[in-house]
């Protein structure tokens, strides 16, 4: 739990989506983002996580995270002025790049530090602890129940937002959240 606590852009989203769509909003980016850590998890497992520690495919992976985080960001600023950069593409029936779930999927894939950090988090309690196989799988499934329960907290805590706030604030809470994930983007290019 205490590895949740390191508040990334899937977070804020959580809050902010929360806020302004209402928890099930919230619940779905959740889903998004604990299925992805997942599959992250299961990648690292079988040793993914090595070949995306490549130079190239490395800064590959920096530079469309970055774009994928900025998008995000300039849209929910522009989305003040009832402007959207992400066209409403239906994906399936229910299914589009504006749903909640579409936006965690791709917002937490796009963060090639995931899988890195599953990787290094997998290798440590390999090496410290000497985990068996079974020992690993149930400590990556407490790893996504962690997921799951911060960021169900963090849905709760942006539908009482939404209870409390009046909507300026709330408008002013996505220009925030959008500068924030802009800046995330950026400092992601630098390091």
């Amino acid at each position: 739990m205490i590895l949740q606590l390191a508040i990334g852009p899937v977070a804020f989203m959580i809050l902010n989506t929360s806020a302004s769509k209402g928890f099930l909003a919230g619940l779905q980016i959740m889903i998004a983002a604990a299925l992805v850590d997942s599959l992250f998890i299961l990648l690292s497992f079988l040793g993914i996580s090595a070949v995306i520690e490549r130079p190239k495919i490395k800064i590959l992976f920096k530079i469309s995270s970055s774009i994928i985080l900025s998008l995000f960001g300039m849209n929910l600023v522009l989305s003040f002025f009832q402007i959207s950069l992400i066209p409403n593409i239906s994906l399936f029936s229910e299914l589009t790049a504006t749903s909640p779930f579409v936006n965690g999927l791709l917002l937490t894939a796009s963060n090639p530090l995931t899988i890195i950090f599953w990787g290094s988090i997998l290798s440590k309690q390999i090496i410290e602890n000497n985990y068996t196989k079974r020992q690993l799988c149930l400590f990556a499934a407490g790893c996504v129940l962690a997921t799951i329960v911060f960021l169900t907290f963090v849905a709760i805590l942006g539908t009482l937002l939404n209870n409390f706030l009046p909507e300026k604030i709330l408008k002013l809470l996505n220009i925030f959240i959008g500068v924030l994930l802009i800046f995330l983007g950026i400092k992601l290019l630098r390091d």
